[in-house]
């Protein structure tokens, strides 16, 4: 069995990192990021996708269909 050299470099660290799945960096940068009162710095790292927003122009229109007949 190897022994892990005293101190790590960046550039130790790097091959490591890279065959990570991209599941496992964005854990480990979760682990790594300080811990923060907002997401703002998780957005940062791993912006919303498309699906993640709706984009329907009139989204509450469903809320007020089918209670006409409850009255």
């Amino acid at each position: 069995m190897q022994s892990m050299p005293s101190q790590l470099t960046a550039d130790d660290i790097v091959p490591l990192v890279a065959a990570l799945t991209p599941l496992e960096r964005t854990r480990l940068l979760r682990l790594i990021a300080k811990p923060q009162t907002d997401d703002s710095l998780l957005y940062q790292a791993t912006p919303p996708g498309k699906a993640e927003f709706s984009a329907d122009e009139d989204s509450l229109a469903w809320d007020g269909e089918g209670w006409e007949n409850l009255a």
